[in-house]
């Protein structure tokens, strides 16, 4: 139930209701729904505090305020209600459930920042040939002297290190703002996943075998840490900006970094705002860690100019998982421009939002922001650069994330590291999926049945992407079709109607094993639409082993 109250008797309401505790003890005692009648008002509270919803049609936002920034709100000409279960919800202190040993209190389902590097230094050990963990750079509180530890930052690399080469690279990061717990967990479960089901799965297998995937699982750690003891903790902890104690200390490392840094009205100046731009561009070390990270595995593939394209060829995605708000995001954030590969980027989003149903929208009509990482990674070093903004709360439920948030968006990241080779055209072009070959396969055989479904409608439902009829399939064996060293080799598959003329058919071919070696090899299916878009490669693995006469008899 939300109810509207006036100052100051809405102060009085909130100390009987609920009291002060390390949970209230910041900006943020009150979750408020905000309405307008003016859009612009929404970029103009943007300036100083995030928004945390933003309803459009409806007029009216969703935010978190103290005393001051809810009469600030009425200054500006909203009208302000509280919403008394959010409120009750956040000054809640949170305590371990029953019977929980690990996870943040009351969240068992969310590693906290020493859990998360404790996984990730083990995946790292228990599959070496496979993972890489590397300190790339120090948390604020690790440069300072003020009695912290701080930390490092961490990435989790992960490809098949006996297939040397050039491979194109997926860059998720998560956690920039410390009190989004779902995302740390996802991107680890992200690893994990393609990790364990190495050589048991096909997709997961050639994604490691032929590409790299960069994972930033803590990115924002002594954030993060504030913010598992139950506070609304978004910022860094930088004690130089606020005060040393202050609960709104900090800057805000998502208008931090510096590609048009402080340009555009989409930051703050004040050092106690949620949306504090830092003293400098790139003035915060996890900025700096994470810049120069990029720069060290990313060429530069943009001009210097705003309205400069990346190449259609341009190989790398960037991803920056926020939460909340159900939404796929792309550049620009700073400007109602649309950024110079704009068709490419959008054609992507629709096609992530396919998977977790969410929202894609630029950036920039959400709100205004400015130093904000996904321009960085697309303006600077044309990235195909995404922020996905998971679930409908902070703290959001571990029954949320476990039934729909880390089944959808583990398939969206999936579909990331399928497509990071060639970012700006493979969305463009249909999935192949329900890839089927009858395994194991006898040595003996001399043919075996290929089956797929050439799929060009996979986009968000209602986001106007269009849709073509499919006009070609074909599939490889071992090597897959961007591969140069070897000569690949495609071969046809054929339309089971006979018509190439809907935007999903069931193709087949039959596979000639005369050639073949026994053991295992690797089928990359993929299909065109009429517009020529070839889209991304599916796996599936064909196995060709000796027939039950053939295998040793065991003697007991």
């Amino acid at each position: 139930m939300k109810t509207r109250y006036a100052l100051p008797g809405v102060f009085l309401f909130l100390l009987i209701a609920f009291p002060w505790s390390n949970s209230t003890a910041q900006s943020g005692h009150w979750v408020v729904r905000a309405e307008y009648e003016d859009p612009r008002m929404v970029a103009q509270v943007a300036e100083w505090l995030e928004p945390w919803e933003v309803h459009p049609r409806e007029g009216y936002l969703v935010v978190g305020v103290d005393e001051a920034g809810y009469a600030r709100l009425e200054g500006m000409g909203f009208r302000v209600e509280v919403d008394t279960k959010l409120t009750s919800e956040i000054n809640q202190p949170q305590r371990r459930l029953p019977g929980q040993t690990s996870g943040i209190p009351g969240y068992p389902c969310y590693r906290t920042v020493d859990e998360t590097y404790a996984a990730a230094q083990s995946l790292a050990q228990r599959y070496p040939n496979l993972a890489t963990w590397s300190d790339i750079g120090d948390s604020w509180e690790k440069t300072a002297s003020i009695g912290e530890p701080g930390d490092d930052l961490w990435v989790l690399r992960l490809t098949n290190a006996s297939l040397g080469g050039a491979k194109p690279k997926l860059f998720v990061m998560a956690a920039l703002h410390g009190r989004e717990y779902a995302t740390a967990e996802l991107v680890t479960r992200f690893a994990e996943s393609l990790l364990s089901n190495y050589g048991i799965l096909p997709n997961p297998t050639w994604i490691l075998d032929h590409h790299e995937i960069h994972l930033l699982l803590q990115a924002n750690p002594d954030g993060r840490r504030q913010a598992e003891l139950g506070l609304m903790w978004r910022k860094n902890t930088n004690q130089n900006y606020c005060a040393p104690t202050s609960p709104n200390r900090g800057a805000d490392l998502n208008r931090n970094f510096d590609f048009l840094w402080s340009c555009c009205g989409g930051s703050s100046a004040f050092a106690c705002d949620e949306t504090y731009r830092g003293s400098a561009p790139a003035s915060e070390p996890e900025v700096q860690a994470i810049q120069a990270y990029l720069r060290s595995q990313f060429p530069d593939q943009r001009g210097a100019n705003l309205d400069d394209p990346a190449p259609d060829d341009t190989t790398g995605i960037f991803v920056d998982v926020h939460s909340y708000g159900q939404l796929v995001l792309w550049p620009w954030s700073f400007t109602q421009q649309t950024a110079p590969n704009h068709s490419a980027l959008q054609t992507l989003g629709r096609k992530l939002a396919y998977f977790n149903d969410y929202i894609p929208q630029q950036a920039i009509y959400l709100y205004p922001t400015d130093g904000s990482s996904d321009d960085f990674a697309y303006g600077e070093l044309g990235l195909a650069a995404y922020t996905i903004e998971i679930g409908n709360w902070f703290f959001q439920s571990c029954a949320d994330f476990e039934q729909t948030i880390a089944p959808t968006n583990l398939q969206a990241l999936n579909y990331a590291a399928r497509v990071v080779a060639a970012p700006y055209q493979l969305p463009s072009g249909p999935d192949a999926r329900s890839v089927n070959v009858q395994s194991p396969i006898f040595i003996s055989a001399t043919h075996a049945s290929l089956t797929a479904v050439i799929d060009d409608s996979r986009y968000r439902s209602g986001s106007g992407e269009p849709v073509q009829a499919i006009a070609a399939a074909e599939f490889y064996i071992d090597t897959p079709p961007w591969i140069t060293h070897t000569l690949p080799i495609p071969y046809a598959m054929t339309v089971e109607d006979g018509a190439w003329d809907e935007p999903i058919e069931q193709v087949r071919a039959e596979i000639e094993l005369s050639s073949l070696a026994l053991g295992r090899h690797m089928l990359f299916v993929r299909g065109r639409d009429a517009g020529g878009h070839w889209g991304p490669v599916t796996g599936e693995f064909l196995d060709l082993t000796l027939p039950p006469l053939y295998l040793p008899l065991v003697i007991r």
